[in-house]
C-alpha cells in the first residue's frame, strides 16, 4: 500500500539573494522566508556564525551588516540582499589574523570558543570605529553578547589589548615574528 502525504501548508517561494560575504560576492537561491544565519551557515559555508538562541539575546551569531554589528538570527535575508556581510572567518587577512582574534587566544578569552565568533565580530566592530576605547564602552559593545566560561574580564583584557596593538601599529603577536605569519617555508601556492 503506497500512502502519499500532502504539506498542509505551502512552502516558501525560492527567491534570488545575492550579497558580498567576506569579500566574495555570492548569488544563491533562498527561501523567501529564510534567515540570514541559516543562508550564510547552510549556503555560504560561514560556520563560525553559530546559532546559539534563536531570539536575539545570546550574540554568538553576531555579523557585520555594511560595518554595523548585528544579530543574524533577527535579520531576514532579503533585507541585507546587496550589503556587505563580514562574519568571523571575514576579518583575518589571508593567513594573518586581525589583533583581535590573537589577542582572543594570547589573553584567554576564548574558553569553550561557542560564543567567541560574536565577540570578535563586535570587538572588531568597535575597533573599526573607535580604535581606543575606554573600559566602559568595551562592556557596552559586549553587552549584547553572553559567556558562560570566562567572566568577561579576559574578554576586555583581550579587547584593550587589540587596541594598544592597532593604535601602536605593531605586529601581532608576542615577538618580532607574529604567530599569525605564515611559516617561512609556506609560500602560498602549493
Amino acid at each position: 500500500m503506497v500512502q502519499y502525504s500532502l504539506p498542509l501548508v505551502p512552502g516558501p517561494d525560492k527567491v534570488r539573494w545575492n550579497a558580498s560575504v567576506n569579500g566574495v560576492n555570492v548569488d544563491f537561491f533562498i527561501d523567501s522566508n529564510a534567515i540570514l544565519l541559516d543562508v550564510l551557515r547552510d549556503q555560504s559555508g560561514s560556520l563560525g556564525t553559530k546559532r546559539g538562541c534563536d531570539m536575539g539575546t545570546c550574540g554568538c551569531c553576531s555579523v557585520m551588516i555594511n560595518g554595523t554589528p548585528k544579530l543574524s538570527c533577527l535579520v531576514l535575508a532579503q533585507e541585507v540582499r546587496d550589503c556587505e556581510i563580514t562574519t568571523v572567518e571575514g576579518l583575518s587577512s589571508g593567513h594573518h589574523l586581525h589583533p583581535i582574534q590573537q589577542t582572543f587566544a594570547d589573553c584567554g578569552g576564548s574558553q569553550c570558543g561557542f560564543c567567541t565568533p560574536g565577540f570578535l565580530v563586535v570587538s572588531a566592530a568597535l575597533l573599526e570605529k573607535n580604535p581606543s576605547p575606554s573600559e566602559a564602552e568595551i562592556k557596552t559593545a559586549i553587552e549584547g553578547n553572553l559567556c558562560r566560561c570566562t567572566g568577561y574580564q579576559q574578554i576586555v583584557e583581550s579587547i584593550s589589548k587589540a587596541s594598544e596593538i592597532l593604535v601602536s601599529g605593531r605586529r601581532v603577536g608576542n615577538s618580532t615574528s607574529s604567530k599569525s605569519d605564515p611559516h617561512p617555508g609556506f609560500s602560498g601556492s602549493e
